[in-house]
């Protein structure tokens, strides 16, 4: 019996769906902005790693409104003119210390991953992590639901936190 009551509908939900125009790839929506950074000390090399992953239409929007240019990240003719508002970018939004210094970041590249950009850096030879403090407005100037949220990882012990606009700051310990 109910079989004869769903499949109309299911037939329906099917013609309706065959009829309703596509949605265009600028108009997808997500509902919530957000990003991360993953920062590692690698003992070995005595170094930060640092990953941070962003939406990349959201990525896009943000550089195109702070540089005032068109920007894209898929396109191969554009990834070093990208880079450029990358580095440039991620330089302003993301400062880290190391027990009280600055941590100087070497831009290393960008990737698309799916739906986000994967942005890499690596600092410059540092002694021992004991406290890591990282000021992240990732977003910011473009979202002012914006999520941050921070994964800091020093001899396998893993911190993380979530920074809801208009909070940047966080500190660990280890």
């Amino acid at each position: 019996m109910w079989a004869f009551i769903y499949q109309p509908l299911l037939y329906c939900y099917i013609a309706l769906g065959a009829l309703m125009p596509a949605k265009h790839k600028t108009l997808a929506f997500h509902p919530i902005h957000v990003s991360t950074t993953n920062i590692e000390y690698n003992k070995q090399d005595n170094k930060l790693e640092v990953i941070c992953t962003i939406f990349t239409d959201d990525f896009e929007a943000a550089l195109a409104k702070q540089f005032r240019t068109k920007t894209d990240l898929t396109r191969a003719d554009m990834h070093k003119a990208m880079d450029e508002l990358i580095k440039k970018y991620i330089a302003a939004n993301l400062q880290i210390k190391t027990d009280g210094a600055p941590a100087n970041l070497t831009y290393l590249g960008f990737e698309i991953n799916k739906e986000a950009t994967d942005v890499y850096f690596e600092s410059a030879k540092i002694a021992a992590v004991k406290k890591v403090g990282v000021n992240v407005s990732l977003l910011h100037n473009q979202f002012d639901d914006q999520i941050n949220i921070v994964h800091i990882i020093v001899g396998g012990v893993r911190k993380s936190e979530k920074l809801d606009y208009p909070n940047k700051k966080v500190e660990q310990v280890f």
